[in-house]
């Protein structure tokens, strides 16, 4: 499942409790990568296709698309600057991620003019970029937008057979596609290469050492980072720890997932109960869970607007289990439909068609990287089997989660993604310029095939660093965060000798820094600025549960991602 990382008041960024491992050309830590490129990245004005102001400058980073091959095909990442704010006091460049896999920080920069982040804009150059396959860097698609968007969808928690069966059509006909449209390049958007991406910017920007901060999916990639290339950290802020151990990547940690989010879903009807006097609902969780249950069935029969099914219905309410600036907007939009004003779901759920593009490119960055990072299951009666077992304690998001995930039971491996490749040449045959490329591309097959008989399918990298050999980083986490569940902080603690971890007790918004927890904002203010690390484990009371009517000061703030 993607995750949702939320940051001050510019929007929502995608992120998942998901990870990484070695496929489709990358290694694993003993192998030494390439060097990074030694020229800068040249800034100017940005393209007026990113959105962004005067005060943000952009560039653009190459990359080897296979790092096993340096001088073979290369690809082009997008990078944006604001620099520091204070010439006197500048640190260096501080990279933001916010995860996905499948997100972009190209907004990132903008974060300097907001007030928690003021006095780290002063002492930093605030970098973002768009990892491999995101928007404009080796643009990834496995659909068409159109198809990707169509709506109304359906969302069921206990699914007969006849809809599981459509649902692994689906799923074998979108894996499928992202081998027709991506060829051989499919297996090279992985996390490890994201990883040795990270480094190439480093050395781009000619900072000696890299200042990173990774939320959700980000803290994972940046995990590996700090395992390939632990002499190259100055400082690392790992905001929603996914949990790195390679048993958990990526199946385990969905299924963890699941049941992280029932738990949350749950804190959300508990709240909503206790205000039935403004939503009437219902004084009970359970009550309020049979509110929202027939919301689902009557979209079911009739969509709202047309567009608006059971299966927009929870992916908006999902959003309650990542932030809980949520939780008063959604109750409005339930109440208001059930009630007969039905205008604040409109507003909240329905589909938009101008978004379709950016997310089919965001969902198919994320499959991607998932199947390429880790075996999966390939017999469905163990996905049945697991998941089944799972949505008896935890229906609410249990198999949306797996129909997300299923295409990487159809992921083809490296040697099928190439030949695919080959056979779209040899229908292109015809062409004036198809010579050269049909010897391209059997080369290519070629030498896919023989890197796959030496080495074979490689496995999670062991995210781990020795004592000492990593300067301390800095774990941020909420305790009842559902994306990215809170062993897995506690995981990488134990993985990162030195790391000192921060938790948001009683609390599950998922990205906490630079947020609504001054206290977590102290840690993070005072180790970017000042390398100032706290005791291995601490402690901050959780932010104050949002109020009926709050959204207009706080979820205006929390803008819906996908």
């Amino acid at each position: 499942m993607r995750a949702l990382a939320l940051y001050g008041t510019i929007g929502s960024l995608l992120v998942t409790a998901l990870a990484t491992a070695p496929a489709g050309g990358a290694t694993g830590a003993a192998a030494a990568p390439p060097a990074p490129v030694p020229h800068r990245v040249e800034f100017g004005r940005c393209a007026a296709v990113e959105h962004l102001p005067s005060t943000v400058e952009c560039g653009r980073l190459t990359v080897p698309l296979d790092y096993a091959r340096p001088d073979g095909k290369k690809i082009h990442l997008t990078v944006s600057r604001i620099r520091a704010t204070a010439r006197g006091e500048r640190q260096g460049a501080l990279v933001f991620n916010p995860g996905g896999p499948g997100a972009s920080s190209m907004e990132f920069p903008l974060y300097g003019a907001l007030p928690k982040w003021r006095k780290v804009a002063r002492a930093y150059d605030f970098v973002g970029y768009a990892p491999r396959g995101v928007g404009r860097s080796a643009p990834l698609s496995c659909q068409n937008p159109k198809q990707f968007a169509k709506a109304p969808t359906d969302s069921r928690m206990h699914p007969d057979a006849a809809f599981k069966s459509r649902k692994r059509a689906e799923a074998r006909e979108y894996a499928r596609g992202c081998v027709r449209r991506a060829g051989a390049d499919l297996p090279y958007y992985n996390s490890v290469n994201n990883a040795r991406d990270l480094d190439m910017l480093r050395a781009a920007l000619g900072e000696k050492k890299l200042t990173f901060m990774g939320a959700s999916y980000g803290t994972y990639f940046g995990a590996v980072y700090a395992t390939l290339f632990p002499g190259h950290v100055r400082r690392m802020i790992f905001d929603s720890v996914v949990n790195p151990a390679p048993r958990k990547i990526w199946y385990q940690n969905n299924l963890d997932q699941d049941i992280a989010f029932e738990r949350r879903w749950g804190d959300w009807l508990r709240w909503v109960a206790r205000h039935n006097d403004r939503y009437h609902l219902g004084t009970t969780k359970k009550a309020v869970q049979q509110a929202y249950d027939k919301a689902a069935s009557k979209l079911r029969r009739t969509p709202l607007n047309g567009k608006i099914g059971a299966g927009q219905l929870q992916s908006a309410f999902l959003k309650t289990g990542y932030n809980d600036a949520f939780w008063p907007m959604r109750a409005e939009a339930l109440a208001g439909y059930l009630h007969g004003n039905p205008k604040p779901l409109i507003a909240q759920a329905l589909p938009r068609d101008a978004g379709a593009a950016a997310d089919e490119n965001s969902n198919a960055v994320y499959t991607a990287v998932e199947c390429n990072d880790a075996p999966w299951p390939h017999d469905w009666r163990t996905w049945n089997r697991d998941n089944t077992e799972v949505a008896r304690i935890a229906p609410f998001e249990t198999w949306d989660n797996a129909w997300m995930n299923l295409p990487c039971a159809y992921w083809p491996d490296r040697p099928a993604s190439a030949a695919a490749e080959l056979d779209d040449a040899v229908r292109r045959a015809d062409h004036p310029a198809a010579g050269r490329d049909l010897a391209d591309v059997a080369g290519h097959v070629a030498r896919t095939q023989v890197d796959d008989a030496l080495h074979g399918r490689r496995g999670p990298l062991d995210v781990r660093t020795e004592p000492g050999a990593l300067p301390p980083v800095l774990l941020l986490a909420a305790e009842r965060d559902a994306a990215t569940p809170y062993r897995g902080a506690l995981e990488l603690q134990r993985r990162l000798p030195g790391s000192s971890l921060v938790t948001e007790n009683g609390a599950g918004t998922h990205g906490v820094a630079f947020n609504d927890n001054a206290c977590v904002n102290k840690y993070a203010e005072a180790y970017l600025l000042h390398g100032k690390i706290p005791a291995h484990k601490v402690y901050c009371a959780p932010r104050a549960e949002p109020l009926p009517g709050q959204q207009a000061t706080r979820a205006q703030h929390a803008l819906p991602g996908k």
